[in-house]
């Protein structure tokens, strides 16, 4: 087991990764609970998306370890599970079935491309200035998103965001659990940021913030009402309207899982040479979990963001993602414990993971204006927009026009003017 997953080349452990594993679902299991809420609201049935989305990101997240070895988690975006929802069920009135036979179809498209080693290729040759702003940028936007569900920061007409209240007990607990988690890693203590989840919970019971569980155990909910849908739809993605639907589908999953592989491998130390190992075999995983997340019966599966939080408390190899997938398949037993932890003790862990992959900004080459600009445009865009992808497309719009612009162009590399083109006509399409 520890020659397959490389503990003595990537300097780990069992205790390590098993701790990564545990951090890495407490920091993702919400969406067990939130990716139902969500979906049910296109009319679908809460109970079946709740197991078709443990059953998705179990199968995903096994694939991505024991493939390509990342310690990673992989489950429906939060992000799309949005998309499908409000904008092609309710906005355009789509049934569900056939919004989530277009998924499947993107899936399928994401597998083939991923075999032909187009998603490889488009991740490879982005120059390593723009993959360290990718990666800092990511580090910013989850920070964020942990400030935000810590109610550090909240939202305010007049100035779109200002600092939450602080001495409610909610906020007080995540600052605890922030303080706490602070402490242990800066005292390089391992797991530091699991313990601070763990501790900030129990303080948490004893004061009343977070709630004991009703129920030990539930049942779980039967994938019939989801199950195999696609395949009796399947003559009703072929129109424009889907068509388009089906492109962004591929779009924003291609750009927010290689902003997160990005960011997840080198936050990991694997990037080699400007080049991810076994970044081919992580993307087949990737796409390969959609296209059964869609016969399930969930949207579009993604490379978890919050996988950043095991890393940071020393997730290295695929053994991670193994124990990420093992928490999932105690959880479907276990649902009503999932209640238990709460953002206010889960999302500091963000802030802190974010602080570190922010530190990606001292290897972007800021002296040069050429680069600065395009890196700079993704490092802020990324949280303003609330959009991994819209960064990395804004950020890779500006990048061809200030290498052009100072005699460049031919230190770019062919597909980044492909990419200029798609990304233009992807924002045209979008207003």
């Amino acid at each position: 087991m520890k020659h397959f997953f490389q503990f003595q080349q990537r300097g780990t452990s069992y205790k390590q990764e098993t701790i990564a594993g545990i951090t890495t679902f407490l920091s993702m299991a919400y969406i067990l609970v939130v990716n139902p809420l969500v979906l049910s609201q296109s009319g679908m049935n809460q109970g079946a998306v709740f197991t078709a989305t443990a059953l998705s990101a179990i199968i995903g997240t096994l694939l991505i370890g024991l493939l390509a070895n990342f310690p990673i988690g992989i489950a429906p975006s939060m992000g799309l599970n949005s998309f499908f929802t409000f904008s092609v069920c309710i906005g355009m009135g789509i049934s569900w079935q056939t919004a989530l036979t277009g998924v499947f179809i993107s899936g399928i498209l994401f597998v083939i491309l991923s075999l032909l080693k187009i998603r490889e290729k488009i991740i490879n040759m982005i120059p390593v200035d723009l993959k360290h702003a990718i990666a800092a940028g990511i580090g910013f936007f989850i920070a964020f998103i942990g400030l935000k569900n810590t109610g550090i920061i909240v939202s305010n007409k007049a100035t779109f965001v200002s600092l939450g209240h602080l001495t409610s007990p909610q906020v007080m607990l995540a600052i605890l659990s922030f303080i706490l988690m602070i402490i242990m890693i800066v005292r390089n203590i391992k797991g530091g940021i699991f313990f601070g989840i763990v501790i900030a919970t129990i303080v948490g019971m004893l004061t009343g913030q977070v709630h004991y569980p009703e129920h030990i155990i539930g049942a779980i909910p039967s994938l019939k009402p989801t199950f195999g849908e696609v395949f009796s739809h399947l003559n009703e993605v072929f129109t424009p309207k889907m068509l388009a639907v089906i492109f962004t589908f591929l779009f924003v999953a291609f750009f927010d899982t290689a902003g997160a592989l990005i960011a997840i491998a080198t936050q990991a130390g694997l990037v080699k040479n400007n080049e991810i190992p076994n970044i081919g075999k992580a993307l087949l995983a990737d796409s390969a979990s959609t296209v059964i997340g869609g016969v399930l019966g969930t949207s579009t599966t993604a490379s978890m963001i919050e996988s950043s939080a095991g890393i940071g408390a020393g997730g290295r190899t695929g053994f991670t993602s193994m124990i990420i997938a093992l928490c999932l398949v105690i959880a479907m037993f276990f649902s009503p414990l999932l209640s238990v932890i709460t953002s206010a003790v889960t999302s500091p862990a963000l802030i802190i993971v974010g602080s570190m992959m922010a530190m990606e900004v001292k290897a972007i080459n800021w002296s040069k204006i050429e680069i600065a600009i395009p890196a700079f445009i993704i490092l802020i865009m990324m949280p303003l927009t609330y959009s991994v992808a819209t960064g990395i497309a804004l950020g890779f719009i500006i990048y061809p026009i200030t290498m052009i612009a100072t005699g460049k162009a031919k230190q770019i590399h062919p597909l980044m003017y492909i990419l200029f083109i798609a990304f233009i006509a992807y924002f045209i399409y979008l207003t």
